[in-house]
């Protein structure tokens, strides 16, 4: 059992506490409004999705956008769920087979899947996972609708083309049947307290939506490897652009063609008030 990394400081620590964090997600301005009903088993059309993994302050709206394009859609047997190594621990690509622990109970993961994934270069190393809050933070908003959930998660330090590539086409190869890619970035990380300055006289707000735009174009193109490109060629912040490349790898091949922007914002616009600090949150899903 992997125990929560970040409970009680990315989201409330409590059953309670956390389901109406999560509610307030759905409700809040920037969020999707109401809170669907989860569509009953059947035929979906949603195979990838893009999360943000912030603290629920900042992010949750943005990211309640895909839990709800997601619930309305009907959950999968299984999510792969693929974040960003923050910590740089362990392996370059790193699957974990030990059930997630949250506030909202246990999610067991897809085992013969997850070591069907290994190969390649991609290992099962749960050290890599035991720190990162990429993948914990998306749990709660699916567990929100169902107690019964399945996933693999996936952490990424290598986020190169090849390494996408592998991944991506590992996932599309041993994935059959009925999943859902999920990637989980954050966007342009811009002001004092980070590393990219925005133009004097341009907000970091500002800044962030100027620059996630060429990201966001080579998204709704479904260009993997363009986005890769463009995020290094700009040196966008974008945490997670491996992920999200190597789940538009995964889901094209196994015959997804269209990706919608959900909703996008920055932290500035969530919690309003700060010119100099702002994240870019974006909400995406593939048909």
């Amino acid at each position: 059992m992997r125990e929560p990394a970040v409970s009680g400081r990315f989201y409330r620590r409590g059953n309670e506490l956390l389901r109406e964090q999560v509610r307030d997600c759905f409700s809040h301005k920037f969020g999707p409004g109401k809170i669907p009903e989860l569509a009953k088993p059947g035929a979906r059309k949603i195979m990838g999705a893009v999360f943000p993994h912030a603290g629920y302050e900042y992010s949750g709206p943005i990211a309640a956008h895909t839990a709800a394009a997601l619930a309305e859609d009907g959950f999968p047997k299984t999510f792969i769920i693929i974040g960003p190594n923050h910590h740089g621990y362990g392996a370059g690509i790193a699957v974990s087979t030990e059930a997630f622990s949250t506030p909202l109970g246990k999610v067991d993961v897809d085992v013969e899947l997850a070591r069907k994934l290994c190969g390649n270069g991609i290992v099962e190393d749960p050290a890599a996972h035991a720190e990162e809050h990429s993948v914990e933070v998306l749990l709660p908003f699916l567990q929100y609708f169902s107690s019964e959930l399945r996933f693999v998660p996936i952490v990424m330090g290598l986020q190169d083309v090849p390494a996408a590539t592998v991944l991506g086409e590992r996932i599309a190869k041993f994935a059959e049947g009925d999943v859902v890619v999920a990637a989980s970035t954050d966007f342009t990380h811009a002001g004092m307290s980070y590393s990219h300055m925005p133009p004097k006289g341009m907000s970091a707000g500002e800044f962030a939506k100027r620059e996630d735009a060429k990201a966001i174009e080579r998204i709704l193109a479904m260009d993997p490897k363009g986005l890769i490109e463009t995020v290094r060629k700009n040196n966008i912040s974008m945490c997670g652009y491996g992920c999200v490349a190597a789940m538009l790898t995964a889901v094209k091949r196994m015959g997804a063609n269209r990706a919608k922007l959900l909703k996008y914002a920055t932290s500035a616009d969530v919690v309003p008030g700060d010119r100099e600090i702002a994240v870019g949150y974006g909400s995406f899903v593939v048909h």
